[in-house]
């Protein structure tokens, strides 16, 4: 059984992101305690302040990433995918035996929308289970839409959560940390070898939303 999510401390390396700042907010909307981590401190401050003032009791706090990864129990990766590598490898030490749950999507950009990246070793979420060999990688969190996860006044966010992973408990765990976001449902999507197509949707949704102007999210049936 998974351990209650409610009773960990969730850090968010890249929080002052999109959508590492949409999450941070969910999650401390939910009553979670959170640690929003920046490169640099005073800008994670800055934002657990911002935090804190959208919602209101919320037990939110900012450092830089280091601090954050070491402090929590169970983390978020949201940073852009260019500094994704070096920021885990700095971090393996501080991050061994957690939960770290990649949310990155390794995407470029052109005149004709956005297009997956090559990583060398399948995903970004693989490139993870390399760089921390002693923690508990999973892979979730790609689809969902980070301006309907900042605007709390959208109370539910319609979506399924791929999860993905190893460990059937670290992937239980956060099917539950999905479920705190209200609307959304965790559901396990296969062995981190299967993250390269999962991340890779993100630009098919991407161009989605700029035909149709919406906030696409996926939904999978009969589960």
């Amino acid at each position: 059984m998974p351990v209650d999510v409610r009773e960990l401390t969730i850090g968010v390396l890249g929080g002052t992101g999109p959508l590492g700042g949409g999450l941070a907010r969910r999650f401390a909307a939910a009553g979670v305690t959170v640690l929003v981590g920046s490169r640099d401190r005073a800008k994670g401050e800055r934002v657990a302040e911002e935090i804190r003032a959208d919602v209101p009791g919320g037990t939110v706090s900012g450092d830089d990433n280091a601090e954050t990864a070491r402090q929590s129990d169970l983390l978020v990766v949201a940073v852009p995918y260019d500094g994704h590598a070096g920021l885990l490898r700095g971090l393996a030490g501080a991050l061994a035996g957690k939960i770290v749950v990649d949310a990155v999507n390794p995407l470029g950009f052109d005149k004709q929308g956005a297009y997956a990246l090559e990583v060398p070793e399948g995903s970004a979420a693989q490139q993870a289970a390399a760089l921390l060999p002693d923690s508990r990688v999973t892979a979730a969190f790609h689809h969902v839409s980070a301006p309907l996860l900042l605007d709390l006044q959208v109370f539910k966010v319609e979506l399924d959560v791929l999860v993905l992973g190893e460990d059937r408990e670290a992937t239980d765990t956060v099917q539950a940390l999905a479920e705190l976001i209200p609307g959304a449902r965790g559901v396990y999507g296969g062995r981190l070898r299967n993250a390269r197509q999962v991340e890779a949707l993100t630009a098919n949704i991407i161009s989605i939303n700029r035909r149709y102007k919406a906030h696409a999210g996926i939904r999978v049936t009969d589960v």
